[in-house]
């Protein structure tokens, strides 16, 4: 299995699957699918240098986090789906 190690302040993370289903039962056509805004984060980079000082990432890996819909380049790697994103494209921690 392959694995990918981002760079710098760059984060891997797995989408949650888009809902196929509502809450009354209605089944909702791929083409109709909200892209997914929520997702869990698998690999993370290094930090960047700023000014000469290294800053480290504040998400960790395993964070369920909330991110734009448009954010990051969706690649895929041995049949899943992942999103490379940088940091600052996160919104939030999701915390249960």
């Amino acid at each position: 299995m392959a694995s990918i190690q981002p760079l710098g302040d760059r984060v891997v993370v797995r989408p949650k699957p888009a809902e196929e289903k509502t809450d009354s039962g209605l089944y909702i056509p791929d083409s109709a699918q909200e892209k997914p805004q929520k997702g869990t984060v698998v690999a993370i980079g290094p930090g960047r240098v700023e000014d000469g000082t290294k800053i480290d990432l504040t998400v960790s890996e395993g964070d369920q986090v909330l991110y734009g819909k448009y954010s990051g380049t969706e690649v895929t790697l041995d049949g899943d789906d992942y999103l490379i994103m940088r940091e600052t494209d996160i919104f939030g921690i999701i915390e249960d």
